[in-house]
């Protein structure tokens, strides 16, 4: 279930200069944006001169010639405004969707090579929190926040420049004001951010408690719980209501002070300054213009109070992405690999191999395990469960890396090839199959996404699967719903089996491939198994005793290790472990 809750606010923006290197390469269109933002506000800025020469020289002086050319230049400037905001616009925007998008493709292509060992300790709903909510947040940023910011800034700045030049004595009396209107917008903000982030994690309570009853649907009704969650539901989301309805009220009463205290104080310094116009100490169109010039700071001053606090949330947000671009698998490519021999001959060897899962490491899944198999052999590991059968496929998989021994597939050490090269010769079939959203045709084609239809068909018909697939609303091509949920256990098993013989490769991992299938499908699976292990190396996991009846040799593990191995026939007459497994676990009939 995928984590919702919001980064977390910072204090120091330095995180934020972990985008610069996603902005480097689009730099022209930063430099474009910055000059669209620079215009625009300096547009703004020359509305107070306009407004100056209209009233100064076109209707206290009586000049028509000089108000028509007052009008034109304040024309100008709103044709200038309007090209360099929607220019602003549009690179600011662009740049926050094409940084998103890449830093959100940098991320996945992190997340998808770390090693599973990796996410034995990492929660995969905090990994797709970064990937959805964290890059939200700075798609707003550098989409908006920044260039807002940016530009409020600039504002704040040259109309306080243009207050001093104005009236020197009514900047004063401003700058005695602007605390009263700033400190109310600073106590409250944080107050409406506090309540916007407590919002954001309802929400994220909601959705979580949805998606996890929607994929249990089936398990909620055959409880008939669902006036029970139906309940829960419906306080999750009034809970979140509540939230909702404290920040809203908040924001209201932060809007409603604001507004107050800065035409209050406007109208103030109208009344100063209108004093001062009628004593002669400035002109009409200089105070229409100080009052221009001190709306636009106070609501510069105003922008930026709020703009900070996502800056600060955007911060939190971009430490936990390059944090996890920072994480490290602990499997890793060598820096110089050695290709393996071609043509791939399917040798494996395991050589007193220990290892420890990182969520474990107190106990040893494997210790001290030593296994040869020769090319084309198909050996069978059996054991009770916990005894490293699966760990054997994950290390061979390089999953993970041993503590101690050496694993070898065609003579090489599988620590010295790339990942890539190695899983190219393995393909699995796992007793758990896994199939994603997609139709039947993509599901086997991923086993080698170069496969034509008819060679997707054929793995289709080796696998038993073509009957029923062909039977599907739109055949091959029907969508199978998430995890494959519209086909059977046994159906989904033979789909992944399908993918396994299509991938053609030099070493199979069957780990328990057969136990979804009733006994009429398990022998026509079989059949398509043994052609497909033919010359070619095959590891299977099984309790059945009908699955490893045809292996060459049978593994008996136990406590991670080999203990005996042998024939069915030899293990069977020494008695022993695998003896009483045969009686306890394995199907006496066809024993």
């Amino acid at each position: 279930m995928a984590d919702a809750t919001p980064a977390p606010s910072r204090r120091d923006l330095k995180p934020l200069r972990f985008l610069w290197p996603f902005l480097r390469p689009y730099r022209g269109r930063v430099v474009c944006a910055l000059v669209a933002l620079f215009v625009a506000a300096a547009t703004v800025l020359a509305f107070g001169a306009c407004l100056r020469a209209l009233i100064d020289r076109g209707f206290a002086a009586g000049r028509p010639e000089v108000l028509d050319y007052a009008l034109a230049s304040l024309l100008a400037a709103v044709v200038v405004l309007a090209i360099a905001s929607a220019a602003r616009y549009y690179f600011v925007s662009w740049l926050g969707e094409r940084v998103v998008a890449d830093i959100r493709q940098a991320a996945f292509a992190h997340v998808v090579r770390l090693s599973p060992a990796w996410f034995e300790t990492a929660r995969t709903g905090d990994v797709m929190s970064r990937l959805s909510s964290d890059t939200t947040l700075i798609d707003q940023v550098v989409g908006s926040t920044i260039s807002v910011a940016i530009r409020n800034a600039l504002m704040f700045v040259g109309g306080l420049a243009m207050l001093l030049i104005t009236s020197p004595r009514l900047t004063l009396l401003a700058l005695l004001v602007v605390p009263l209107a700033v400190v109310p917008i600073i106590v409250l903000g944080r107050r409406v951010r506090k309540l916007s982030r407590l919002s954001q994690e309802r929400i994220a309570d909601v959705l979580a408690f949805a998606g996890e009853r929607v994929d249990a649907v089936r398990t909620v009704q055959a409880f008939a719980h669902e006036q029970r969650e139906t309940s829960r539901f419906a306080q999750l989301v009034e809970a979140s209501f509540g939230t909702a309805r404290a920040r809203v009220l908040q924001r209201s009463t932060l809007t409603s002070i604001v507004i107050f205290l800065v035409f209050g104080a406007v109208g103030i310094l109208l009344w100063i300054g209108g004093h001062d116009v009628l004593s002669g100490r400035i002109t009409a169109g200089d105070l229409s213009a100080f009052v221009f010039y001190a709306i636009v700071v106070a609501s510069s001053a105003g922008a930026i109070s709020e703009v900070i606090g996502d800056l600060q949330r955007a911060a939190g947000a971009a430490e936990r992405i390059a944090e996890l671009l920072a994480e490290r698998s602990p499997v890793e490519d060598p820096v110089t690999p050695v290709p393996l021999p071609s043509p791939a001959r399917g040798a494996v060897s395991f050589s007193d191999v220990t290892f420890r899962y990182p969520a474990r490491p107190e106990t040893s899944a494997l210790h001290g395990f030593s296994l040869d198999i020769a090319p084309g052999e198909t050996v069978a590991l059996v054991g009770p469960s916990g005894a490293g059968k699966t760990t054997v496929f994950s290390l061979l998989l390089r999953f993970y890396d041993p503590q101690t021994g050496t694993i070898r597939v065609d003579g090489s050490d599988i620590r010295t090839v790339m990942r890539t090269d190695l899983r190219s010769r393995l393909a699995i079939v796992p007793q758990e199959p896994v199939l994603f959203s997609a139709s039947a045709m993509d599901n086997i084609r991923y086993g080698r996404p170069e496969a034509s239809d008819a060679e997707v068909r054929a793995a289709a018909e080796a696998a038993q699967a073509a009957s029923f697939l062909e039977k599907l609303p739109q055949g091959y091509d029907t969508f199978l719903g998430e995890r494959g949920v519209r086909l059977s256990g046994g159906q989904r098993q033979r789909v992944a089996i399908a993918r396994a013989i299509l991938r053609d490769p030099a070493i199979l991992l069957l780990d328990e491939a057969t136990s979804s299938l009733d006994a009429e499908n398990e022998l026509a699976v079989q059949t398509a198994l043994d052609r497909l292990t033919r010359q070619r190396t095959t590891l299977i996991v099984a309790h059945r005793l009908a699955t490893v009846l045809k292996a060459d040799r049978i593994a008996v593990m136990e406590n991670g290790r080999v203990i005996d191995i042998g024939t069915h026939r030899e293990l069977a007459a020494r008695g022993g472990l695998y003896a009483r497994l045969a009686e306890l676990q394995f199907d006496r009939a066809a024993e």
